[in-house]
C-alpha cells in the first residue's frame, strides 16, 4: 500500500506541516539506535531508501502495508535515531539515509540491519 499523502508539508486548507526535527547521530544512544531498526517496517523504509540515491525518495514512493498516521510515526522514529533526514520540495517531502553520519557513529550497524538475511 503506498502512503502517497503521509509526509506532504502542505494540508487541507492551505496550512502547512511543520519542518521535521533531526536528531544528530552523535546524540542518539545505542539502544534507541536498535530500537528503530527493530521495526520490519522501519528496515522496508532503510532498505529502500539505501537503494536509492540522496534525496530522490519522496513519502509517496513507498510502499508499505500501514496507513499513513503510522508510517508518519515510522518515520518521526527513524529521524530520532539520526538515520534519515527529510526536507520539504514544493508540496512533498524528500527523504535521504544519513549513512555517513550513522555509520560513523555506529560502524557496522546499519551493514548489519540492511543484510536482508532473514535475521529481522
Amino acid at each position: 500500500m503506498a502512503v502517497g499523502g503521509a509526509c506532504r508539508t502542505r494540508l487541507r486548507g492551505g496550512s502547512h506541516r511543520a519542518a521535521p526535527v533531526h536528531t544528530d547521530p552523535e546524540e542518539v544512544s545505542v539502544l534507541t539506535a536498535l530500537s528503530a531498526l527493530a521495526d520490519p517496517v522501519r528496515i522496508q523504509l532503510i532498505r529502500e531508501l539505501a537503494g536509492g540515491a540522496d534525496w530522490t525518495s519522496n513519502c509517496g514512493s513507498f510502499d508499505v502495508p500501514v496507513g499513513k498516521a503510522v508510517f508518519s510515526h515510522h518515520f518521526s522514529v527513524l529521524r530520532g535515531a539520526g538515520l534519515v533526514e527529510q526536507r520539504d520540495q514544493g508540496p512533498r517531502r524528500i527523504n535521504r539515509l544519513r549513512r555517513e553520519e550513522f555509520d560513523a557513529r555506529f560502524p557496522g550497524l546499519l551493514d548489519l540491519a540492511l543484510r536482508g538475511d532473514g535475521a529481522d
